[in-house]
């Protein structure tokens, strides 16, 4: 009984815990192991990873698109950044095309095509923007890193555990499994207090997960990747780090499970 009072209560439920660690899985298993296990990347809000000056928002929006789409290993896939204006008015650019690929899915490799040659079919994705997000660049990346994992899902044609009532949530996860943890743990909630001119709620993302499981995603994905707790806490809101810490506490002490070795035995 006294021991128990001093035991530490799991970062999250039994079930939220299984279907992060089963989606992880099921990301590493479906969506290029190698791309992940060679050259994910731990993305960081940082100017070496989003670096340059622009002049303008359409600028800055394809700038963020470009580097976004590189480190989520998509640079081969015929996705096109559009303005919303464009988006908006042409309703070709909502349809996306079944594409096809050869060996590799993502990254330098990928080699990734249509082959639908029907007359005034689109061989191309067409992705937007918000406007409102040029000021929040974290909200601006996480949400073509959304974008980005659900186009991923759906070329895939495999559903993630939980099946088409968790895509959401499997989406924000496979964007934390592709390197974009931080930014979706920062952006996961947002403040709506203060002054009027301080919150803007047009400027957010979507939310499927919540903030202290976008943090055990970003967590397990430091710990499958040998990240140091001390290179990822500086870039994460300061309550959010020691909740990071226990998650990679959490994680690093169920090595040895079956559960976990199950999940490291791909990447390593």
């Amino acid at each position: 009984m006294l021991l128990s009072l001093f035991k530490q209560s799991p970062c999250l439920d039994e079930s939220t815990t299984l279907w992060i660690l089963d989606t992880f899985e099921w990301a590493i298993t479906n969506l290029d192991c190698e791309e992940f296990k060679h050259n994910a990347l731990l993305v960081l809000p940082t100017g070496d990873f989003y670096p340059g000056k622009v002049s303008s928002i359409e600028e800055m929006a394809q700038s963020v698109f470009d580097k976004t789409l590189e480190y989520a290993g998509l640079k081969n896939w015929p996705i096109k950044l559009v303005s919303p204006a464009l988006y908006h008015q042409n309703p070709q650019y909502h349809k996306m095309p079944k594409l096809e690929y050869k060996a590799a899915l993502r990254g330098a490799k990928a080699d990734v095509f249509s082959t639908d040659f029907t007359p005034g079919a689109s061989n191309t994705i067409y992705v937007s923007y918000n406007p409102n997000q040029i000021n929040q660049p974290q909200d601006l990346i996480a949400s073509y890193a959304q974008a980005f994992a659900a186009i991923v899902i759906a070329q895939k044609g495999i559903q993630p555990p939980g099946g088409n009532e968790f895509m959401p949530q499997a989406i924000d996860l496979v964007a934390s499994f592709m390197g974009f943890g931080i930014m979706f743990a920062n952006t996961a909630y947002q403040f709506k207090g203060g002054c009027g001119s301080c919150y803007n709620k047009y400027a957010n993302r979507e939310v499927a997960l919540p903030e202290n499981e976008m943090v055990y995603c970003l967590a397990l994905f430091s710990v499958l990747k040998n990240i140091a707790v001390k290179d990822v806490t500086p870039h994460l809101k300061s309550h959010l780090r020691g909740t990071f810490k226990k998650s990679v506490k959490e994680l690093t002490s169920q090595r040895k499970t079956e559960q976990f070795n199950m999940l490291s035995s791909n990447p390593n």
